[in-house]
């Protein structure tokens, strides 16, 4: 997977001191390095004797044409002092990647009264002339540093940004049409295309199953490779070796088809047609590969492997998610619901340290396949892609892990704050019973992505949208 690459483009203005914009140049890319995100920053140095933006139309050119060479994903443009607004403009539309703003507190002024940089003063400058020239843009409040702000600002808005660029290159593996019951499983193809760019490349259940059978039949390595996970971190002692053996070379054959197509996460017609044709129900292959970042989503659920890509990118690729069905309420807990599918989540959630792998507990045939078990608690965010009538929203909520009692599946109980606002809003729509939970709070900054996706509403239910902003202003902790 391509590293993050961050455009880090300084910038300043003539009146004032251009020695105490270079000092804040070096100081704020050594603080950036700090973070200890894995991502490359790609600055000015050799551009001009400064390494900084100011105002001049070659040095835009110059810029630009960097920026484009190195493919950077965003823009950041802290102003080290006044900064120069109409060249940051500038470079900004002409990439068309996510842009924050931010620029460090000004000290006192000097003892006899003179200002070294009038930062904020060049931030208002700033988002002005975006505005002129249609440039979205992401902002940090004013603050020193070393302020939590600052940090809490900068990786927020670099989650966001990645959830971007995976989105703008969205492409969805589609196996087999959905359930033909599943009318919830409906989505609008050409639409997706259109607004957002997101393509769909389908497959039948043919395919799969000759790729398979033509994996099952060899002595491949990848083949070996996911025979010898299973055994290893599963208790399979309820299924054959034929079964291990079929399941992973359904893994294997779903992982090549994805690699080839260029597709970032897969919708998977699970039932019941695939397991009348290869005898196994796909469960613990969907949950392996989303544990290797291709989230997989049951029932054909072209939205659900949307939010899947989303929720993972905003977190920079460092958990895996989950994808689950929202089935009933806590029994005790008012707050409380279970989070569920037949056997689909990542194998590293689970509390056991090898769980089962089992055969499929509600259809008749009893399929192997099911990798069943209850996945860790803790803090996590809940999200959901979806629309209708052309219209596109991202609902938005935190959960926390609770004590709930025992199920078959895969499952997890969680608390939310107000249950019942959940479930109205869910029910109302335009949602369905399905979300991607992941063990990251990750709101924020898909709250923020969406101001880069035309057509996208984010639609927080907690925190809300007020709480979200305070909290990115540091005025809310």
């Amino acid at each position: 997977m391509k590293k993050f690459k961050l455009g880090y483009a300084p910038t300043r203005r003539f009146v004032f001191s251009a020695e105490d914009a270079f000092r804040y140049k070096v100081m704020i890319r050594e603080k950036i390095a700090s973070f200890g995100m894995d991502i490359d920053i790609v600055d000015l140095e050799g551009l001009n004797a400064e390494g900084l933006l100011y105002d001049d139309h070659l040095n835009a050119d110059l810029i630009i044409d960097r920026f484009r060479q190195e493919n950077v994903d965003a823009v950041f443009f802290p102003h080290c002092n006044f900064g120069t607004e109409d060249t940051v403009a500038r470079v900004g539309r002409a990439l068309g990647k996510p842009v924050l703003l931010w620029g460090p507190r000004d000290e006192s002024p000097l003892e006899d009264g003179m200002r070294l940089r009038d930062t904020q003063c060049g931030l208002f400058a700033t988002g002005k002339v975006l505005r002129r020239f249609n440039v979205p843009f992401s902002y940090v409040t004013n603050s020193r540093v070393d302020d939590p702000v600052f940090e809490r600002g900068f990786t927020n808005f670099i989650g966001a940004a990645n959830a971007v660029r995976h989105f703008r290159s969205l492409r969805i593996l589609q196996i087999g049409p959905r359930p033909s019951s599943f009318w919830t499983m409906m989505c609008n193809e050409g639409e997706l295309l259109e607004r957002f760019g997101i393509e769909v490349h389908p497959i039948t259940l043919v395919d799969i199953q000759r790729a398979s059978k033509r994996i099952e039949n060899g002595q491949s390595s990848e083949l070996a490779e996911a025979v010898d996970y299973i055994k290893e971190k599963l208790d399979w002692s309820e299924v054959s070796e034929e079964d291990v053996r079929r399941i992973a070379a359904l893994k294997v054959a779903m992982k090549q088809y994805a690699v080839s197509t260029g597709s970032s996460a897969i919708a998977i017609q699970c039932w019941s047609s695939l397991q009348d044709a290869m005898g196994i129900m796909p469960c613990l292959a969907n949950a392996i590969l989303t544990d290797e970042q291709i989230p997989v989503t049951c029932e054909t659920d072209i939205h659900g492997a949307i939010t899947s890509v989303l929720v993972q990118s905003a977190a920079m690729n460092r958990h895996p998610t989950f994808f689950a069905d929202l089935t009933v309420r806590h029994p005790e807990n008012p707050n409380g619901e279970l989070l569920f599918h037949c056997g689909n989540f990542p194998v590293s959630l689970s509390v056991e340290e090898r769980p089962k792998l089992r055969r499929h507990f509600l259809f008749d045939d009893h399929a192997p396949g099911t990798h069943e078990g209850e996945i860790r608690g803790g803090s996590m965010t809940l999200a959901r892609f979806d629309g209708d009538h052309g219209e596109y929203q991202l609902f938005l909520g935190r959960a926390r892990g609770i004590q709930g009692p025992y199920t078959r599946g895969s499952y997890v109980w969680v608390e939310v704050n107000d249950w019942p606002l959940w479930e109205e809003k869910l029910v109302r729509g335009p949602y369905v019973h399905h979300s991607v939970g992941i063990h990251a709070n990750v709101i924020a900054p898909l709250y923020e992505a969406c101001r880069y996706i035309p057509g996208l509403a984010a639609d927080p239910v907690d925190p809300t949208e007020s709480e979200i902003q305070a909290w990115l202003r540091g005025t809310q902790c």
